[in-house]
């Protein structure tokens, strides 16, 4: 093997997840290219590589290390680009020179043995020699981490935050129990734990690895949408996952209901387990809405009929009679259920309520679990709406965030409306009840016949079924909307009839193609060429590709690949990143797939400049710049949001010109464009076709084979979700009533 050393010129690229690394090296033999896994290799250090050059067939001669040692440079100029190069925060390019002017080759050394010498230099004080002393520190114990923790296969990101958590004490706790970092360190499950408490030598009966079994089997049941699961199914599971005797895990459990972790009750004469939280925000949301339903309200003394009389004349249309039971129920009832597919009048219905509202002085507030559906009912009513998050004022703390609204601090309204209720989950209505104060009119619009929150629960679907919430169904289309056939089609789907394709001057055309090549080929045209062309479409902005699978050859990591080659290949003087499997370019649509309530985000209008804080998952944004110096993308959301992302926090975002139907919830699109084709039969469900073109509002294109059209529209299969909110609305209604509670704000 050889030894070269030389100092970093450029990181070409770097795979963060496993360290693998593609970089110049200058040496005094001249630049050549190495390749090999270096964690925490930056520009401008001076290193020693042990390994052999290779000859790869595209890129040519490589140097391929198997050995990487940091080597302090012994030039003044070396030293003075070794201080500035970012290794050591706090010392920019004219600190670094003044420290190299002041103290020369024994620059490095005062620094890591003599720091306090360091205050000789002008503009180095107590404070700032401090934070010097601090992050010379880190940077020396985050290098002997990785080199302890790389066995266990945890990626350098993920290093970096147990660091965060754990400082110097790291290797000690995790050694000693390494199932703590799956509560501690977002993106570390159970599975990597347990590789670690495996190559540690930890018992596979060892109760820190049965309780964090459970715990792991519970919360991915929680991300799957079920609040519980039957005691006999997560003792199942655990015993398979854990591979240990059941009466070991039975033992645990019940150490866990013992410290009331979980919570044991019966349903249906069926033994169930919560993990406690999540039957503590069953039993609160159950409560709250019973009460809101019973209390006595402020009277709003008005004809109703003749109001809405009064509105029919004003905006020129005839409510239906189940469209006059919803606003006389807004007025009469604390908490109204409205559902109803595309083109029933859901959003006459809330402008209606709103004009009787308004003219009785009375307050309101518009709201939607996501802002790209605040903003599509704000665009249908005229009214401003907020993110459910901003409603309840959404505020951080060092332990994460909370709401200031709750009940010591309610929401000032006399009405409540929330739309695109289908997509509440449970943490987030137990939240939106602790801020409601009793007499508040709550009314909760939905379609059922959508998919699911993504988050946990069936909370729209629960109320409906409860049959103690005052629900209005709304069932019939109405003459302006029967013209389109994207509002027609949603219906004979839903009804499970096959759609009407292909009608001329209409907005929903089927185009068959038999393989799967042909289908990509058609989706690449359509985005890229003809409906650009044909219908004046903006390619990335109006036309969104939605498919029901993320994996497989019409699944949205392929779609992405393809219509990012077509619609921002790459160019000599388009920026792009690598991270991961994924490529971003300068003018890539992007999305992010997580919620982050601390992204900060600025809008800069002509009046002046806003900020703000909360970048939530499924908003759709477009690559701005990427600088590569201060390892920053900028991203528009939304047309006008601007944030700053830095290249750790990519893990956070995914090309977007192709997205899940799940993903699509709540969201509107001019086109939509849908691959339909062969797949599970648990993605091929009436549903998910349903919830996917009501996404559109001018046109919908589905190419394949039209028997997964019939397939989709015959499998009514949905979702089975455990959880019991309409049983415990049942059960608060029946006890209120027993007892003959009366309420009173």
């Amino acid at each position: 093997m050889m030894i070269i050393e030389g100092t970093v010129e450029d990181i070409i690229f770097r795979n963060e997840e496993n360290g693998y690394t593609v970089g110049r090296l200058n040496t005094s033999d001249g630049p050549i290219t190495f390749v090999g896994k270096a964690f925490f290799i930056k520009n401008e250090q001076y290193v020693e590589l042990e390994g052999d050059f290779i000859y790869h067939d595209k890129f040519g001669e490589q140097f391929e290390f198997t050995s990487l040692k940091e080597k302090l440079p012994s030039t003044l100029s070396g030293i003075e680009s070794y201080l500035s190069s970012g290794l050591i925060p706090n010392i920019g390019k004219a600190t670094a020179k003044k420290i190299v002017d002041r103290f020369k080759e024994d620059s490095l050394d005062i620094i890591q043995y003599d720091p306090e010498r360091l205050l000789e230099v002008e503009g180095i004080g107590e404070k700032k020699l401090i934070k010097i002393m601090k992050a010379f520190e880190e940077q020396r114990e985050i290098r002997q981490i990785v080199v302890e923790l790389k066995e266990y296969n945890i990626s350098t990101n993920q290093i970096l935050k147990i660091y965060k958590q754990y400082g110097s004490e790291t290797v000690r706790l995790i050694k000693e129990n390494p199932y703590r970092l799956i509560e501690d360190i977002r993106g570390i499950g159970f599975k990597i734990s347990d590789e670690i408490a495996n190559k540690i030598g930890i018992d596979m009966e060892s109760p820190h690895r049965i309780k964090a079994g459970l715990n792991y089997i519970m919360h991915e049941a929680i991300a799957d949408g079920h609040t519980y699961l039957p005691e006999g199914e997560l003792i199942k599971k655990a015993g398979s996952l854990l591979g240990v005797p059941k009466d070991k895990v039975i033992d645990e459990l019940k150490s866990l209901l013992i410290s009331d972790d979980f919570v044991k009750m019966k349903i249906d004469d069926e033994d169930i387990v919560y993990y406690a939280p999540y039957n503590t925000f069953e039993n609160n949301i159950a409560r709250k809405l019973v009460e809101l339903s019973n209390v006595k309200l402020d009277d709003i003394n008005i004809d109703v009929d003749k109001e809405i009389n009064d509105i029919e004349r004003k905006f020129n249309i005839k409510f239906a009679k189940k469209q006059r039971d919803a606003v006389k129920s807004s007025i009469n009832t604390g908490v109204v259920v409205l559902t109803g597919g595309p083109g029933t009048g859901k959003t006459t219905i809330i402008k209606a309520i709103i004009e009787i509202y308004k003219k009785e002085s009375k307050t309101f507030v518009l709201a939607a679990p996501t802002g790209r559906a605040a903003k599509r009912i704000k665009e249908s009513t005229g009214y401003e709406a907020k993110t459910l998050h901003r409603l309840l004022e959404i505020s951080y703390t060092e332990e994460g965030f909370n709401f200031l609204r709750d009940d010591e601090n309610p929401i000032e309204s006399d009405l409540i409306i929330v739309d695109e209720a289908s997509m509440v989950d449970i943490l987030i209505m137990n939240s939106l009840m602790e801020a409601i104060k009793l007499g508040t009119r709550l009314i909760l619009v939905g379609d059922i016949d959508q998919l699911p929150s993504v988050g946990a629960g069936n909370i729209l679907r629960d109320i409906i079924n409860s049959n103690i919430i005052k629900v209005v169904r709304l069932d019939e289309i109405f003459r302006q909307e029967e013209e389109s056939m994207i509002i027609v089609n949603a219906h004979r789907i839903n009804n499970g009839l096959f759609p009407i394709l292909n009608e001329k001057d209409k907005d929903f055309f089927f185009i068959n193609k038999n393989s799967t090549k042909e289908v990509l080929e058609e989706i690449k045209e359509l985005v890229v060429e003809r409906l650009p062309r044909y219908y004046g479409f903006d390619p990335i902005n109006d036309i969104q590709v939605l498919s029901p699978m993320k994996k497989g050859e019409v699944g949205i990591i392929s779609l992405n690949k393809m219509l990012q080659d077509a619609l921002n290949p790459p160019a000599k003087d388009k920026a792009q990143k690598i991270f991961g499997s994924f490529c971003f370019r300068i003018g890539d649509k992007v999305m992010q797939i997580k919620n982050n309530y601390q992204m900060k985000w600025t809008i800069t209008k002509d009046e002046g400049r806003e900020e703000g804080e909360g970048i939530y998952n499924g908003d759709i944004g477009i690559i701005k710049d990427i600088d590569d110096e201060n390892e920053i993308i900028k991203i528009l959301f939304d047309f006008e949001k601007e944030v700053e992302y830095d290249f750790k926090d990519l893990d956070q975002l995914t090309l977007s010109y192709a997205i899940t139907i799940h993903k699509s919830q709540g969201s509107e699109f001019r086109a939509i464009i849908m691959p339909i084709t062969s797949g599970p039969k648990m993605l091929l469900t009436r549903n998910l076709l349903y919830t996917g073109i009501t996404r559109a509002k001018d046109l919908v294109v589905l190419i394949g084979d039209r028997r997964y059209i019939y397939i989709m529209v015959k499998n009514n299969l949905i979702e089975k979700r455990y959880s019991s909110l309409d049983r415990k609305i049942q059960q608060y209604y029946s006890y209120f009533f027993k007892e003959g509670m009366n309420y009173d704000k």
